[in-house]
């Protein structure tokens, strides 16, 4: 009997240690944050902007016709200020721990990114999956008030985009905030974020209303483009198509994209990337570093628009070759341009030094800043096509 008693009394007390939610959330007293961005105010202040669902719009079975989601804006000293300033406009607290994406506006992206986003590291209620963009030319704020297609929500149609682009072009890149710090504390690799904008055809009060997803061409449209380079927490240039494509390639970001190559006789062949490998090796010579890049890269022949026998094995060889010396110069001249340009290690040579040689770089890493605007860069490649499509040679060669 007194052991039933005391089995039931240490019931008790573990039950009054296990009550959960003490610390719940009512769904109806939040607003759900799907992109936030910052940007900086003419007088120092961050202006920080929230893209809310609008959960009476969004349902399938409801709504009014009114817009899916609500923008939010206030300002403060520290980015957690302006969010606990939403809340004399907002009914509900803001939300964030479903972000999708965030937009960074250039001029605060060259000022530092670092102090924003402490908030944003250190938030439990934020996970870190959520992609980070900078603004080019614009603020971010002109970025999330633009409506969008094909998603009802805006935010959805910008982290859907930038997935799909990196995936199928290779010269956009999506990056998430854990990857962004551990770069910007790196001594051996720098930050690299895509790019984003908006273009507006016409005028603007169409354009940022309902009425610019009822048009079949819509009069302001987003992209991303391009890649911005950081040095630290600071933006300090931007890679052009050819430089962004090079990026990928160097880090393995390159899932899937298209090439065009000029035939020996005129006129363009397109090649489908299949799948491709690089692996970067440093060493350290008399203390002087260098670093060889090997990349080993499958295509499949998309689009013949020349007269060329692609039954012939010296012709597919030509190609190899052809796609060799092209893909080989716009490696080295990239590189070149952003030491010469940019002047930061956005591909992570350092870090292949480190793995090389890690009593050299401990000296090395001091200047690697320096060291980086000599480093010699080889670069060896080797391409195989593996297959031509569905026919062999064009039809293209029967038209008279």
């Amino acid at each position: 009997m007194k052991l039933k008693i005391s089995m039931l009394i240490m019931l008790i007390v573990f039950l009054l240690f296990t009550t959960g939610c003490w610390n719940r959330r009512e769904l109806n007293d939040l607003a759900i944050t799907l992109a936030i961005g910052l940007d900086r105010t003419k007088d120092g202040k961050y202006l920080v902007t929230a893209q809310v669902v609008n959960p009476g719009e969004v349902s399938a079975d409801k709504g009014s016709g009114g817009s899916p989601v609500i923008i939010y804006q206030a300002t403060g000293q520290t980015v957690i200020e302006a969010f606990r300033k939403m809340t004399k406009e907002s009914p509900r607290k803001i939300y964030p721990s479903h972000l999708r994406i965030l937009v960074i506006g250039e001029s605060l992206a060259r000022e530092g990114v670092g102090k924003p986003l402490d908030l944003l590291s250190r938030d439990w209620e934020l996970r870190s999956d959520f992609y980070i963009a900078v603004t080019r030319g614009m603020k971010a704020e002109e970025i999330l008030k633009v409506p969008t297609g094909l998603e009802k929500i805006p935010a959805n149609n910008l982290y859907d985009t930038l997935e799909v682009s990196s995936k199928a072009l290779s010269s956009t890149s999506h990056v998430r905030l854990d990857e962004l710090i551990a770069d910007m504390v790196s001594d051996g690799k720098q930050p690299v974020l895509t790019g984003i904008y908006t273009e507006i055809k016409g005028d603007e009060e169409t354009s940022l209303s309902k009425k610019n997803v009822e048009m079949i061409d819509s009069p302001a449209r987003i992209y991303f483009n391009d890649l911005a380079v950081f040095n630290k927490d600071k933006l300090v240039g931007w890679l052009d198509d050819k430089q962004s494509r090079t990026y990928n390639a160097v880090t393995n970001k390159v899932k899937s994209t298209v090439i065009n190559i000029s035939c020996l006789k005129g006129g363009k062949a397109a090649l489908q990337h299949l799948r491709s490998k690089a692996k970067v090796k440093g060493k350290v010579k008399k203390g002087k570093p260098e670093v060889t890049i090997e990349f080993r890269r499958e295509y499949n022949v998309g689009e013949v628009e020349c007269h060329i026998d692609l039954t012939k094995p010296e012709t597919i060889s030509k190609l190899e070759k052809i796609e060799v010396q092209r893909f080989t110069t716009m490696v080295e001249h990239s590189i070149k341009k952003v030491q010469e340009e940019s002047k930061v290690d956005i591909f992570g040579f350092g870090e292949a030094i480190y793995r090389s040689d890690p009593k050299a770089w401990i000296k090395l890493k001091k200047d690697w800043s320096k060291e980086f605007l000599d480093l010699p860069v080889n670069v060896k490649v080797d391409v195989q096509i593996r297959r031509v499509g569905t026919v062999g040679n064009s039809f293209i060669d029967k038209i008279k």
